[in-house]
């Protein structure tokens, strides 16, 4: 009888254990478990080829920006610092980002470490307002030495670059901070698995078996805050550059200088609308298919940060100048 009893409570224990793995408390994990791009998993060799050779362009370009501008004494101007820290967060973020994404990738190397995960979060929402800033400033520079190129040296003097800089920053690390703060005082009770290549707030946040909406209103507040007036301001301003390059005398000088505003929209274009696109369809957009949403996630880390030192670097004379002297050179 007393080994009756003995087996039953070891059974009771045994099944009571195995009861308790399965509802794991995840209030405080280790790990993430980053799944990809789910639906494509079959595919994530052949995805892993377009997204390393944008991360390669990024690294090169964005690096032979900074080293020409350090090297050359007459690219010493706003334009060009403004350049060099949009070239900088570039790095930063695609840095951040895309080696996890490859691992996952080619390795299959999907856990990440909770706090990795929360950093991971900081420095994305970090980048991309400073990024966002930095467009910004780029328009105020181009608004001023188009209409208004008698004043560019005085307006935007050393010093007024260098605040612009540091307000940029500021605004982007303190606006991103409550993110991972947010994130991790939440419990996680139902799973650390994270169908993202990433670790995107909401993303993230979602795992919690936990009221959320603070985290919710916060992103949202923050990304229409960000978005709208920073939108608001580069639209202002290439409605006056546009109104000024019209009333340029030649039809030379209209299409040079309306051809290199034009590229210049185009890459704000690719920032702003994958990324509101991805904020929007994280909430609101349940019936669009998980992996085409997190393709559109990747693309406004991926696709700016590559497009940048191209469209606002190969395509300046000055630099494509120094950077063809360079080659030949090494030649």
């Amino acid at each position: 009888m007393q080994a009756t009893l003995f087996c039953l409570k070891v059974g009771d224990l045994l099944s009571y254990s195995m009861s308790d793995s399965n509802t794991t408390d995840f209030s405080s994990p280790s790990t993430f478990i980053l799944l990809g791009i789910p639906g494509l998993e079959a595919a994530h060799v052949w995805i892993s080829i377009p997204f390393f050779i944008m991360y390669t362009v990024t690294l090169l370009g964005n690096f032979t920006i900074l080293f020409i501008v350090k090297t050359e004494p007459r690219l010493h101007e706003p334009m060009y610092y403004f350049l060099c820290m949009l070239a900088v967060t570039d790095l930063v973020l695609s840095a951040s980002t895309v080696p996890k994404m490859l691992s996952i990738f080619w390795f299959n190397s999907r856990e990440i470490d909770f706090s990795l995960c929360l950093t991971q979060l900081y420095f994305i929402h970090c980048c991309i307002t400073m990024e966002s800033g930095i467009v910004v400033a780029m328009a105020l520079d181009r608004y001023v030495a188009i209409c208004d190129p008698l004043r560019h040296s005085t307006t935007l003097s050393n010093c007024f670059v260098a605040k612009i800089g540091l307000a940029v920053v500021l605004r982007g690390s303190i606006l991103a901070l409550p993110y991972p703060f947010l994130a991790r005082r939440w419990p996680y009770c139902r799973t650390n698995i994270i169908s993202h290549t990433y670790c995107e707030h909401i993303a993230v946040v979602k795992l919690a078996c936990a009221d959320i909406r603070i985290s919710s209103y916060y992103g949202l507040s923050v990304a229409f805050l960000v978005i709208g007036l920073d939108v608001s301001f580069i639209t202002v301003s290439y409605i006056q550059i546009l109104r000024a390059i019209f009333s340029l005398p030649t039809k030379d000088a209209r299409l040079k200088t309306f051809g290199t505003c034009g590229s210049h929209l185009c890459v704000i274009l690719a920032f702003y609308i994958p990324a509101l696109f991805s904020f929007l369809t994280h909430r609101f957009g349940h019936n669009v298919p998980p992996h085409f949403h997190i393709l559109m996630a990747n693309m406004y880390i991926l696709l700016p940060s590559m497009l940048n030192p191209i469209i606002y670097g190969v395509r300046t004379k000055q630099i494509r100048d120094r950077l063809i002297w360079h080659v030949t050179h090494i030649e």
